[in-house]
């Protein structure tokens, strides 16, 4: 069904793989599309009660894939900036709740999905980095209001503007994580929890998901980032964006980044 994903599914346990591992499982177009497919897919498996969103290989995602993003003309550019927004909306509407499996790196866009997941489980050497406004962009994809929700305001802005990696402690102690697991134990961890989750009936946990969702939604105004494409496509076309983005990628190429 998808050549970016890999997902199966066992009694009322699914899972989601990235399942580009040679490559760091980065965020393309076509791999945004796949995940929201695949997270309408999952709401017609009536049986699933959770489904575990991981990447395959050493790290989570190394986030969006700049380089797939374009377009023919103007109206091209803005719907394919906007696939991040339609990806984070359907994997938040699974019904199943979500539990998000982070080891390695989880970079930009990695983050926007994890936080779009109803619960966080990273391994403790796991590390996090949002470096869009060093590539020159604004974060999108619904970024802010889902990490101003999780962490809160303050830490949010830190983090994105100043483009710092955090470690895996530092977002177990902002809020962001649900648990902290060591490396070889976290499949351990995640199945403890989704054992927890699976246990209880369907109709309260369904009920307090949708509950949590609409409460926090009114309060960090989710439905205001619509207009994140409009702000993604006017940052690739400003000239002082173009040259940090630049900037920014020589100085990995040189080997003077993480």
């Amino acid at each position: 069904m998808f050549n970016n994903l890999d997902i199966t599914v066992e009694g009322a346990v699914g899972q989601l793989w990235l399942n580009r591992p040679d490559k760091l499982n980065p965020l393309s177009s076509e791999t945004l599309q796949e995940l929201a497919g695949a997270a309408q897919w999952f709401n017609q498996q009536t049986d699933v009660r959770a489904v575990i969103i991981g990447g395959r290989g050493r790290c989570f995602s190394a986030g969006a894939d700049l380089s797939t993003f374009a377009g023919t003309d103007e109206r091209d550019l803005r719907d394919s900036a906007d696939l991040g927004r339609l990806m984070a909306d359907a994997v938040e509407a699974i019904n199943a709740i979500t539990i998000a499996r982070l080891q390695g790196w989880c970079v930009g866009g990695g983050v926007v999905l994890a936080a779009a997941c109803d619960l966080r489980v990273a391994a403790d050497d796991c590390q996090f980095s949002i470096p869009e406004i060093a590539l020159g962009i604004p974060l999108a994809w619904g970024g802010i209001p889902r990490l101003v929700r999780e962490i809160g305001p303050a830490l949010a802005k830190e983090l994105v503007i100043t483009c710092r990696p955090f470690s895996a402690k530092e977002a177990m102690n902002a809020g962001f994580l649900n648990r902290l697991a060591p490396a070889d134990d976290i499949d351990a961890a995640i199945h403890s929890l989704v054992a927890a989750v699976i246990d209880k009936p369907r109709l309260p946990v369904w009920a307090t998901k949708r509950h949590v969702d609409a409460v926090t939604r009114q309060m960090v105004g989710l439905d205001r980032s619509w207009n994140d494409a409009d702000s993604l496509v006017s940052a690739t076309q400003d000239s002082e964006c173009r040259a940090a983005r630049d900037a920014y990628i020589a100085s990995k190429q040189g080997g003077s980044g993480s």
